[in-house]
């Protein structure tokens, strides 16, 4: 990116320096970086704490599956002349509310929701060549093009990440109750069913958001491996969600310089540290593993207290005999 800005602006020097601030300033001195930080902030909030309940309720395929079935759509919306974004959030939340409405049922048909993500690409790429125009707003849908983002679209991209976070908020207790355990929650009175459709629903917006950074096809890294990592370091809930979220943040926001001061593409790099930082995480949870396992075969054994009693009771007897 930044070597296309220097065979047009004239005295731009490419290339970052030693000083950071000057660095973050001149990168935000353009209109398309700040709408790029400002729209991929808010995408990987949403996807960092709905990834986190992806993880837990196992549902990671079935995103997958989401952002392949939103290409279709996207595609259909711009045969009909409409924007690829709208298109992917329709079809998303169609398909999304069809896997709330299963269920449990979901679970174990790995076969036919591959079936429909394979048909969904397919149908997709009918829609394209239906189209005689230029379709490559359609065709960044697959691999993100969050630098072509306008103001406009960052405007609804921020107001849809608080509608999604507010409604997150208000769910957050059952939904955490359902995810861990769901039979126990169905015996408290929770509505399952319903908790089950509105996430769904929920994921079927942070997929529409998530497109914008990551592409359909590169989607997976920035929704689920945040919440993966965050499951491995951290055990209360809370801390998990704030983990996935500051994780996802922080990936974007490396991202966006990185792919600034090179010529590499922006989901290239969410892919790349998305991989690093889990194969970290397992890494780092094996080495602890392993330590604690050597620190209790080191530590020496207690005394046996079967011993110790009867020796009392023994004494105890014989001063009571004497």
């Amino acid at each position: 990116m930044i070597i296309t800005l220097a065979a047009q602006v004239p005295g731009f020097t490419p290339g970052p320096g030693w000083n950071l601030i000057a660095d973050l300033q001149d990168m935000l001195s353009f209109a398309f970086m700040r709408n790029a930080f400002a729209a991929g902030t808010a995408s990987a909030i949403v996807a960092g704490l709905i990834g986190y309940f992806v993880v837990l309720r196992q549902s990671s395929f079935a995103a997958h599956a989401i952002s392949h079935i939103g290409f279709a759509g996207a595609a259909g919306a711009v045969l009909l002349g409409f924007s690829p974004v709208l298109g992917v959030a329709v079809l998303s939340l169609a398909a999304s509310g069809a896997m709330g409405m299963l269920g449990k049922r979901l679970r174990g048909r790995d076969v036919v929701i591959g079936l429909v993500m394979a048909a969904s690409l397919g149908l997709g790429y009918l829609f394209i060549s239906l189209y005689t125009g230029n379709a490559q707003n359609a065709y960044s849908i697959l691999f993100g093009q969050i630098f072509g983002i306008t103001t406009g679209a960052v405007v609804i991209t921020i107001g849809t990440s608080v509608i999604v976070l507010a409604v997150l908020t208000a769910i957050f207790r059952p939904l955490l109750f359902a995810s861990l355990d769901e039979e126990v929650a169905e015996a408290r009175g929770i509505r399952v069913g319903a908790i089950g459709i509105g996430f769904m629903l929920l994921l079927a917006l942070a997929v529409s958001e998530a497109v914008q950074v990551s592409g359909v096809l590169l989607i997976f890294a920035l929704l689920v491996a945040p919440g993966a990592i965050a499951e491995r370091i951290a055990r209360r809930p809370a801390a998990a969600l704030a983990v996935s979220g500051g994780l996802a943040v922080l990936i974007t926001w490396i991202s966006l310089a990185l792919a600034y001061y090179t010529p590499y593409p922006v989901s290239f790099y969410v892919t790349s540290l998305a991989f690093v930082g889990y194969l970290a995480a397992r890494g780092w949870t094996a080495w602890a593993r392993q330590a604690g396992r050597a620190g209790r075969a080191r530590r020496p054994a207690p005394p046996r207290r079967g011993h110790h009693d009867a020796g009392a009771r023994a004494a105890e007897t014989a001063t009571v005999r004497t």
